[in-house]
C-alpha cells in the first residue's frame, strides 16, 4: 500500500435519511435541477473532482479489491470521467423537445411534441466489484435527466464508497446530490421512503427485496443483475482466440463480474485442445503465477471466499488447471475444472461463481449446447458464441439474453455508449450513454389547440345520433389495410406490373425490359435529357 491517506467510512444515521430525502424532494420540487446548464455544470464539476482525487481511488481500490492500476483506470476512473465527457456534450440535444414521426396530418395541427422531463427524487444503490463505475455511472445518468439523486455505494468495498463521498461532498450541490454509507440498517431505511426510481446493481436476492419494497409505494425500479452465462464453443472456433478471450473475461477483477461466463459449453471433440491453450494464455497473462501478479485482483471478503470455496470443493468435475487458494490473502487461482456431460446439476452450474472458476461442460453438438444453455439459465444476463457465422446466428436464434458477444467475452458490455441492461431474472431497463439519461426521464406527450380548430372539433361533441358525425370522424383518421383477410399484403396495379407478382427468371427479365421501357419514355418526355 502506498501513503495515499484515505477518508474513513462512517454509517449514515438512520434517524437523518428521512430528512434527506425531504431536502432533495423540496429541492427538485423547486425546479432547482431542471436547466440544463445547471446538470452540466454539475456534472463537470465531478469530472474534475474525481482527477483532484485520482490517486485516492486507485489506492481505495487497492485496498478494497486489490485493483490493478490499468484496471482501475479502464474499468473505474476513465470510464466514468468519459461517461461525464459523453453526457455534457450532448445533453442540450437530448433534452430538447421531440417531434413524434408518423403523426397524421389532422393531428399535426395540435403540435404534438414530447418532453423530456426529470422523474424527479433518485435512489442509485452501487455494487461493490466496480464500485466507482456502477455507483457513479448511473448517478451520472441520473443528473444529466435532472434528477436530485442520493447514492447509497456498496459497504463491501469501504475505502471506495468514502472516497466517493468525498467526491461527491466536494463537487456537487448537498441539496440536490446525497451521499448516504451504511449497510443493512441504512439500506433498508433508504428503501422504506418514497422515491421516483430506484436503481439498483447487485444480485437477484436482494433485487427482489428492492423490487418488493419498491412496490409498496409502485416505484419504477431499474434492475442490473447477474447471470448463470453460458460460453458455447463449437468445432469450428479457433481454441486460441476462444481461450485468450474467455481468459481475459474471467480473470478481470478476479471473476467478479457479472457479465462474465459462468461456464463453456464445449463441442466435446475440442476440449483437450481448448484445456491446453488456456493453460498457454494463463501463463502469458501471468508469467509469475497470478497470485504474485499486480494485475490479478482479489475476493471480495471471506464470506465471498467461502462460498466461492464451497461452490469447488462441492463440484463433481476434475480441476484440470489451476485451482490453489489463500484465505488470508483473499486470493483464488483462475481454475478451470473439467465436467462430465452427466454433471448439468453440479454446483459450478446451477450456481453464479461470480469468481475465477471456469468450469468446462463437453456437449455432443451445438443443439445440444443450446438446449442446455437455456436449462441452466433461460434469461441470463449475456451469451457467448464462438464459431461460423451460421453457428453463432443459430444461438442467437436459439437463446435469450440481456445481451451477447459473438467471438468474445462480453465486449458488448465494455462499449460506453451501448446500451447495457438484463431480461427476466437478469435484470430489467438498460442505461449507458444516452439510455442513461433515458432511463431517469419521463417522455411527456404534450399537444396545443388553437382556438381556431374549433370547428374542425364539432364532430367530436354530442350529439351524435342521428348525424353523419361518425362518417366525418373516420374520414379524419381511420386507417385503410393495406392486407387482405387471408393477411397477405395488398399491392396496387402498377407495383404488380412491375414485379408480376413473382420473381422468376422470365418474368424477372421481362420485369427489366418493362423498366427499360419507361425509361426510354421518361427521357423523351423531359426533352432527351
Amino acid at each position: 500500500m502506498t501513503s495515499v491517506k484515505l477518508p474513513d467510512f462512517h454509517h449514515t444515521s438512520v434517524e437523518e435519511i428521512p430528512s434527506i430525502v425531504s431536502r432533495l424532494r423540496k429541492t427538485f420540487i423547486s425546479q432547482k435541477t431542471r436547466p440544463t446548464d445547471f446538470r452540466i455544470k454539475q456534472l463537470r464539476k465531478l469530472y474534475w473532482a474525481i482527477a483532484d482525487h485520482e490517486k485516492e481511488l486507485v489506492e481505495a481500490l487497492a485496498r478494497d479489491l486489490h485493483k490493478g492500476a490499468f484496471e482501475t483506470f479502464t474499468a473505474e476512473i476513465n470510464w466514468t470521467q468519459n461517461d461525464i465527457v459523453f453526457q455534457t456534450q450532448n445533453l442540450e440535444r437530448w433534452a430538447r423537445d421531440e417531434k413524434p414521426a408518423d403523426i397524421a396530418f389532422t393531428n399535426r395541427l395540435v403540435s404534438p411534441r414530447i418532453r423530456k422531463d426529470p422523474l424527479g427524487v433518485i435512489l442509485v444503490i452501487g455494487a461493490f466489484n466496480f464500485p466507482v463505475n456502477l455507483s457513479f455511472g448511473p448517478m451520472i445518468g441520473a443528473i444529466a435527466a435532472g434528477n436530485t439523486v442520493v447514492l447509497k455505494p456498496s459497504e463491501q468495498s469501504p475505502n471506495s464508497a468514502a472516497v466517493m463521498q468525498k467526491i461527491m461532498e466536494s463537487a456537487l450541490d448537498p441539496d440536490c446530490y446525497v451521499c448516504v454509507q451504511g449497510a443493512i440498517p441504512e439500506t433498508s431505511t433508504l428503501l422504506e421512503q418514497r422515491w421516483d426510481k430506484i436503481f439498483f446493481t447487485g444480485s437477484e436476492r436482494t433485487a427482489k427485496v428492492v423490487a418488493q419494497a419498491a412496490a409498496k409505494n409502485l416505484t419504477p425500479v431499474a434492475l442490473e443483475l447477474g447471470g448463470r452465462n453460458p460460453a458455447i464453443v463449437t468445432k469450428k472456433a479457433d481454441m486460441r482466440l476462444v481461450a485468450r478471450r474467455l481468459l481475459w473475461s474471467k480473470t478481470m477483477n478476479a471473476g467478479q463480474v457479472c457479465i462474465s461466463q459462468n461456464c463453456i459449453l464445449a463441442d466435446k471433440d475440442v476440449v483437450s485442445t481448448l484445456v491446453k491453450e488456456l493453460e498457454v494464455a494463463l501463463k502469458e497473462f501471468y508469467p509469475n503465477g497470478a497470485k504474485n501478479s499486480d494485475d490479478f485482483s482479489k475476493i471480495v471478503n471471506e464470506r465471498s471466499f467461502d462460498r466461492i470455496k464451497k461452490m469447488l470443493d462441492s463440484t463433481k468435475g476434475r480441476i484440470v488447471l489451476g485451482g490453489s487458494m489463500d484465505r488470508d490473502q483473499l486470493f483464488i487461482e483462475p481454475t478451470v475444472v473439467l465436467l462430465s456431460e452427466k454433471d448439468k446439476d453440479d454446483s459450478l452450474l446451477v450456481e453464479e461463481s461470480f469468481g475465477p472458476l471456469i468450469p468446462i461442460l463437453p456437449v455432443d453438438d451445438l443443439d445440444q449446447a443450446i438446449a442446455v444453455a437455456n436449462e441452466l439459465h433461460e434469461t441470463p444476463l449475456g451469451v457467448y458464441a464462438f464459431g461460423s457465422k451460421a453457428e453463432t446466428d443459430k444461438i442467437l436464434a436459439g437463446t435469450r439474453s440481456g445481451g451477447a458477444s459473438i467471438n468474445d467475452g462480453f465486449f458488448h458490455g465494455i462499449i460506453p455508449n451501448l446500451p447495457f441492461g438484463g431480461v427476466g431474472d437478469s435484470g430489467t431497463g438498460v442505461y449507458r450513454g444516452k439510455a442513461s439519461f433515458d432511463c431517469f426521464t419521463h417522455h411527456r406527450s404534450i399537444t396545443s389547440t388553437p382556438g381556431w380548430m374549433e370547428s374542425l372539433l364539432a364532430v367530436r361533441y354530442p350529439p351524435f345520433a342521428g348525424t353523419n358525425k361518425l362518417q366525418q370522424f373516420n374520414k379524419m383518421g381511420l386507417l385503410k389495410p393495406d392486407f387482405d383477410r387471408e393477411g397477405n399484403r395488398k399491392v396496387g396495379m402498377l407495383w404488380w406490373l412491375l414485379t408480376l407478382g413473382s420473381g422468376s427468371a422470365s418474368r424477372g427479365a421481362f420485369r427489366a425490359a418493362l423498366l427499360a421501357g419507361i425509361s426510354v419514355v421518361l427521357k423523351m418526355y423531359l426533352g432527351g435529357k
